[in-house]
């Protein structure tokens, strides 16, 4: 099993996703003799699981069924332990399209926090790419570590705890696109600078406050970035449903020419179907700002 590369089979030692429901998953690791409590019943690793083709129906001891996942991205985005706030897919998947990545790019990120976009990055780069990233949080920076080689990910991402305002991400003139998601921004654009290649790149940073935005924006323009842009994403899902609508009637056509009565009945309708805005939708999150670093 790995975040970046499918596995057929659930071996032990792998991450897996319990779907129980669309908003009730869980993530476990698959270990010989271990059992997993569900509101289903027990699901037992060595029996149940392990052998077993991911996406496998299994029936827990209640009765009841679970699905059982490979971990992706997305997924993990919704199952992840919270150790600090996170970016959901809507925000990730901007990010990731704005700065241009692709497999083999070279990306900085600071900070790791839960390591949601880590992992969404981690697969877009792979399998030559790597991914430097920084956390100020010395047990926040360890787990993380921690988490990428338990996903068999840790080849492809070096983690630091530092300070990247003041030391900066560690590497110099490698950067393909840089990351920021601290609360100061503005202070690390030259680190940012200073981490990207000379023929230029991307970069990005997400605040949740306008005046953070507007700091961020006029330090880029100090460092000489261009194309600099302020977004918001906001996802609207729209549900849809069927409708039932009286047919007008405007009478015959033809009314000199038609014999018959072409008349609509008074009771005829017809069937549609339509789509309502949510009635509630998620809110702000946070505005991404993008800008380019010219060629040297």
């Amino acid at each position: 099993m790995s975040f970046v590369e499918y596995s057929e089979f659930i071996q032990e030692g792998d991450v897996a996703i319990i779907f129980l429901g669309h908003d009730s998953m869980m993530p476990i690791k698959v270990q010989q003799g271990a059992q997993t409590q569900t509101r289903y019943g027990v699901i037992r690793h060595s029996k149940d699981l392990i052998g077993q083709r991911f996406g496998t129906k299994v029936t827990c001891s209640k009765g009841g069924w679970v699905y059982v996942l490979h971990p992706t991205p997305e997924l993990w985005t919704l199952n992840l332990p919270h150790r600090t706030q996170i970016l959901y897919t809507t925000d990730i998947a901007n990010i990731t399209m704005m700065l241009e990545l692709k497999p083999g790019s070279v990306v900085c990120e600071s900070g790791t926090g839960s390591g949601s976009l880590s992992h969404a990055i981690l697969r877009t780069i792979a399998p030559t790419g790597h991914l430097h990233t920084v956390e100020f949080h010395q047990q926040r920076a360890e787990k993380a570590a921690e988490e990428f080689r338990e996903h068999r990910v840790g080849h492809l991402v070096t983690v630091r705890n530092q300070d990247v305002c003041k030391e900066g991400f560690g590497v110099t003139g490698v950067a393909d696109a840089v990351f920021l998601d601290i609360p100061s921004p503005w202070e690390a654009i030259q680190h940012a600078k200073s981490a990207m290649k000379k023929q230029g790149g991307r970069v990005c940073s997400f605040s949740p406050c306008i005046e953070q935005v507007q700091k961020t924006c006029e330090a880029l323009a100090g460092q000489g970035f261009e194309e600099i842009s302020t977004v918001e994403v906001l996802l609207r899902v729209h549900e849809v449903r069927s409708i039932t609508l009286p047919l007008p009637d405007f009478g015959p056509d033809k009314p000199l020419e038609t014999p018959t009565d072409t008349r609509i009945p008074s009771n005829a309708s017809v069937l549609c179907k339509t789509t309502t805005p949510p009635r509630e939708m998620a809110g702000h999150t946070g505005y991404l700002t993008f800008a380019t670093k010219p060629r040297m």
